[in-house]
């Protein structure tokens, strides 16, 4: 069963058809985007109960969540947390997690599947902390529980990338029924330079690496990646915020509101098939 949605909001700006894929990676990265904290005030009414720790080590402020509602809906909303100017980003550590961060991520998943409480996960990171601290911890390990248990889940779980989706950092909070991407967000395996570096030994490659990688929302949705693209103001997101959140959040109650009558089970096999088609060929 898939929950692809059509929508007349998806769709481009003006500009976006000329836009390069590097235009667009400066468009995820501006730092006028609206962060998670945005969309906690606009989309969500400031009505996150935030919940802290892993129970294992501490506390982790560059992926936070709680219960919160949409529309009057009580969901778990779980998102990496970017900051606006240096001393949030140093706070929050560029939205950059440990794996602390994703074992709260999971902690919370579990709490929402307990009392029978969707998930919705806002993703905006440049990937997992790759710190000698953090891969002390278990780095890898962290996100790779986060993705079988993901799967195994029986509430409905949405996810949206609003800025940057960096590889498994981004992808230990998005094995979702629904995944939406916002028309100027960027969704990869790597980044532009750390591609360009590998390949061709030269940050100055970057936008060529940018166009290789496909990362852009329209190409994704155009290999089945994303089930819905969320179109942006004319410019990009941050030149009008509360739209854009209102746009998010009519996007995000659609997909609950299909997810609403499927059973555990069914959400279960529905994400499972999901992901497993993705990467399928034929010789």
């Amino acid at each position: 069963m898939t929950t692809h949605l059509e929508h007349p909001s998806a769709g481009t700006d003006k500009g976006a058809a000329l836009r390069s894929a590097w235009e667009i990676v400066r468009l995820a990265r501006h730092p006028g985007r609206p962060v998670l904290q945005d969309y906690v005030r606009l989309a969500f009414g400031d009505t996150l109960m935030e919940l802290h720790g892993d129970r294992a080590f501490g506390e982790d402020r560059a992926l936070i969540g709680g219960f919160a509602r949409i529309d009057g809906r009580p969901v778990m909303l779980i998102g990496h947390n970017k900051g606006k100017n240096v001393e949030e980003n140093v706070a929050r550590n560029f939205g950059m997690a440990r794996p602390e961060g994703y074992r709260k991520a999971l902690r919370l998943m579990k709490l929402a599947e307990k009392y029978e409480l969707p998930v919705v996960t806002i993703v905006d990171t440049p990937g997992a902390y790759p710190g000698q601290d953090a891969e002390e911890r278990g780095q890898a390990e962290a996100i790779a529980v986060n993705l079988r248990e993901m799967t195994r889940l029986k509430v409905p779980l949405v996810c949206i990338v609003t800025g940057e989706g960096g590889s498994g950092g981004a992808l230990g909070i998005a094995v979702g029924n629904a995944v939406l991407m916002l028309e100027n967000s960027i969704y990869s395996v790597i980044s532009p330079e750390g591609c360009a570096s590998i390949l061709w030994r030269d940050a100055a490659e970057s936008p060529r690496a940018a166009d290789a990688l496909k990362l852009t929302a329209s190409a994704l949705s155009g290999f089945g990646l994303v089930d819905e693209v969320i179109e942006e103001p004319d410019g990009g997101a941050h030149t009008n915020v509360e739209q854009t959140a209102d746009r998010v959040r009519a996007a995000l109650v659609r997909h609950l509101d299909a997810l609403a009558g499927l059973d555990g089970e069914q959400l279960v096999e529905q994400r499972i098939a999901k992901f497993s088609t993705m990467g399928a060929f034929e010789g």
